[in-house]
This record gives structure tokens, sequence and C-alpha cells, in this order.
């Protein structure tokens, strides 16, 4: 078994964390890799290109938040390379483990005493001019919207092929359930469990009340056609990844053949972690 390490690099305590975690691997007998840019600062010589590192290892460890567990979550794309999430705030919905778990579950796996939980990614192409010019995936969503200009973006959705709506609304997010808690929820989406093979499509402040969220099976083909000269219009993966569209612009959109395997907290469950973030539960007051 061989650990690759990646963190939030702005974090100054991430390369606390990193020296300390190498130390303890090498005190456990066991291989690892570190990012280079990660590494280098804290002088670990096991070292490897981000790009590269995915495909030497079995366990990729991320220390950060889910931002980062985004990023990482498009390096392992195609390898089968499981993941644990450390977040060094609070908990997150990817990032499971706190930095206090963080030995703990590393014991367990060491033992063979964990579990993985598959996650689907949205696997989606940019076709212009009758041409694929860029393929995608995303673990949370992909979004259209008109970026800093609040207006209505103009644009046509099919699914299998037959044209469904043309929505009126500032934009749209199509979502995985495992971005269900993301961007789409504030947007008034619904909250999906996250291993149902399922897209969420929901309308970002329609102007027609008819607009409401629509899930529907991750096996469906979504195309969504840009129908207006898109000087402001973007794309964007994961709010990471962004990049303007133009009018006759065509984004095809299908759960991805491949998944990523996210490596589960024995020390709660999803609705745990649902309950905490969402604070549901709690008492906000009373009316006297």
């Amino acid at each position: 078994m061989k650990f690759g390490i990646v963190g939030k690099k702005e974090n100054k305590e991430v390369f606390k964390i990193t020296k300390e975690l190498c130390q303890w691997l090498q005190q456990k007998k066991v291989d690892f890799l570190v990012e280079r840019e990660l590494g280098e600062p804290i002088n670990i010589s096991n070292l490897a290109d981000e790009n590269d590192l995915v495909s030497k290892i079995d366990i990729l460890i991320v220390l950060g938040g889910d931002g980062t567990f985004l990023g990482a979550s498009r390096l392992v794309d195609g390898n089968d390379v499981e993941i644990l999430g450390v977040n060094l705030g609070g908990l997150g919905f990817l990032t499971e483990f706190t930095e206090d778990e963080l030995y703990l579950i590393l014991e367990k796996i060491l033992e063979g005493k964990y579990e993985t939980e598959k996650r689907e990614l949205l696997r989606s192409k940019l076709v212009r001019n009758n041409e694929v010019v860029g393929t995608y995936s995303a673990l949370n969503d992909l979004v259209i919207n008109n970026g800093p200009v609040s207006r209505v973006v103009d644009l046509a959705i099919y699914i299998n092929g037959e044209h469904i709506t043309t929505p009126k609304a500032d934009g749209i997010i199509f979502s995985t359930p495992t971005g269900s808690t993301a961007y789409s929820l504030s947007a008034g989406g619904p909250i999906v469990y996250p291993t149902l093979p399922v897209i969420i499509m929901t309308p970002i402040c329609p102007h027609v009340l008819t607009n409401r969220p629509l899930v529907v099976s991750s096996d469906t083909e979504i195309k969504v056609e840009i129908l207006q000269d898109a000087h402001n219009t973007y794309v964007t993966l994961d709010g990471q990844i962004g990049f303007p569209l133009e009018k006759g612009d065509e984004i095809y959109l299908k759960n991805s053949d491949s998944h990523i395997n996210i490596i589960k907290s024995p020390f709660r469950d999803y609705f745990s972690i649902l309950k905490t973030k969402l604070m549901w539960g709690e008492r906000y007051g009373s009316i006297s």
C-alpha cells in the first residue's frame, strides 16, 4: 500500500501537518509520495509532480477543505485511487475527517479495517461548430450563468434528444448527488443521498415560477444549447474551472464511466454530517 499527500498550500498549517504525517509513515515503514510544491519547502525527499503522483499510489490523503478535495478528485479521475479527505477547519461534506482523527483512520487503513464509497462524476463535452473542443469532469456541479452580469441566460435544454424547456433564469446548475449540498442547495435544489445515480438540474433565480428543480437518471444524456450572443455567459466546473461560451455552443452532460472512491468515516455517517453542517435540530429562539 502506497500513500500520496496533497494539500492546500495557502494554509501554512498544511506544511506542518505534512511533515508530521511523513514522519509517522516512515515510522510505520509505509511507502508514500508528496506533491512537489508541498514537500520541497519542508525538505521531504519522496516527491512527485501532482499529475504523476496519482498513477503511483493507492490512497491519496487530501489536507485542506472541500475545495482542495474537489481539485484532487479531478487528479484521480481514471485512476484506481482511494481518497481520504482531512478538513483542517471543521467538518466538510467531502473532507469527512478532522485532524484529530487522521492517525486513527490511518491505523484502520493499515489494518484493512475501513470502507469506501463510490461517487459518480459528471462528464461533459463542449461542441463548437460541430467539433468537440473540450471534455471535462466534475464531482459537484457544472454551472452556466452570466458571470458578473446578473441577467437572464437564454438557452435550450434537451433530454435524450427531446427539447424539454427554454428556462427563463439567471443560469442553471447541473449537479451530482455529491454536489446537491453545494451551490444547488443554495439555489433551492433538493438534498440527494450521494450514492444515488441521478443528475439534478436547478435553475438559478427562475423568472417563471414553474421552472423548478428536476431530477433525472444519470444515464440520461442532457444537451444544453446556447441561444444568445454569449458575451458574458460562462460555464464553470466545481467552482474552480471556467471559460466563456459562444452562441450556438452545445454542452452534453452524462454520468462518467469512471467514479471516485472516498474513504468513509467510521466516526459518523452522512446524516450526522448533514445535521452538523445544516444545524438541523438547533433552536434559533422562540416567539414570546
